[in-house]
């Protein structure tokens, strides 16, 4: 998500035709994008793979990942490579000992800069998230589905004044308590849709089961597509610090974003279009031990959690009311 205005402005002022090199699971969120000549795959046989890259003949290898496979890539092929600053030794000061030498940029405008000498500059115009028109939800239809007998819900729903909910995340450091989950959305009187993959929907069924009849759990039923559609049309999103947070600042959506373990200062907050910021961050910020890690943890390292407990769900709420009742 966080490299399509680096595509769409390669494109649009270099007139390049790109190749994506990326993993299987990522490939959906690629293919649809018309800035996007070809997606390559990163298989099990690592020489195979590069052995077809170099058939291709490449001008010019941007490396926006910077580790020791996309390296091996660079050396594989020949090519003239050009990378960018991962700030690893910023983020080490920080996770390490809370020394705060972090640029004030964000991601994108780092992965820009690495273009600067090739004359490509950014457009100003956000992130890109194209979804297919066969995938895209028709919340009408699913308000009838989901709030059949109730008016109410019913109602909001189908003119998109919904909130999309994201419960998941990719560790569990970066997701809030279940119980404060519930809080929030018992809390809130407007239809919820919780977002999540098939590993979400345990959780997401106990949210349903406790958080009111105004609540449909929808992890693990969509598609990403689908998913991002139903981001699309929501009159605000509550996320943790996941793909489906930018894919809501692609669509330049009201956010509440949730930090846990890490922190909005590593540069990977909500990235909107210029002119528009949209997002309030909620995180408990007087932590010593925060942030533990650039990425997350299964559990809270030091067993307290504070920094997801600490989250004071009444101002969640309020931010959220303010929101919804003043688009």
């Amino acid at each position: 998500m966080l490299t399509t205005p680096v595509l769409r402005c390669l494109h649009q002022q270099k007139d390049s035709e790109i190749h994506f090199l990326t993993k299987k699971n990522f490939q959906g969120i690629l293919l649809p994008n018309p800035y996007i000549h070809q997606v390559h795959l990163l298989g099990a046989d690592f020489s195979e793979m590069l052995a077809a890259l170099r058939k291709e003949k490449f001008d010019q290898i941007i490396d926006l990942h910077q580790n020791l496979r996309s390296w091996r890539v660079r050396m594989a092929l020949r090519a003239p490579s050009v990378g960018f600053d991962k700030i690893n030794w910023q983020k080490w000061l920080m996770v390490k000992f809370k020394w705060n030498r972090l640029p004030t940029i964000h991601i994108v405008h780092r992965y820009l800069a690495a273009l600067q000498p090739k004359g490509v500059s950014y457009d100003g115009a956000g992130l890109d998230y194209f979804i297919p028109p066969d995938q895209e939800l028709d919340p009408a239809v699913l308000a009838d589905q989901y709030f059949s007998h109730q008016e109410n819900p019913r109602n909001l729903m189908a003119e998109g004044k919904y909130v999309a909910l994201v419960i998941g995340a990719a560790h569990a450091t970066k997701r809030l308590p279940i119980s404060k989950i519930i809080a929030i959305c018992k809390a809130l009187q407007f239809p919820i849709l919780l977002l999540g993959g098939p590993g979400d929907q345990e959780t997401g069924k106990e949210i349903e089961n406790k958080g009111g009849n105004h609540i449909k759990n929808t992890a693990g039923s969509y598609s990403l597509h689908q998913s991002a559609s139903l981001v699309r049309q929501a009159a605000l999103v509550i996320t943790h610090d996941t793909g489906l947070m930018h894919i809501a600042a692609a669509f330049q959506k009201p956010i509440i974003s949730i930090w846990g373990n890490t922190i909005p200062e590593f540069g990977m907050y909500p990235f909107y279009r210029d002119g528009m910021e949209r997002n309030q961050s909620q995180e408990v910020k007087e932590l010593s031990c925060r942030p533990c890690s650039k990425i997350g943890f299964s559990e809270c390292p030091k067993g307290h959690f504070k920094c997801m407990e600490q989250i004071d769900v009444s101002i969640i709420v309020v931010q959220a009311h303010e929101k919804l009742l003043n688009p």
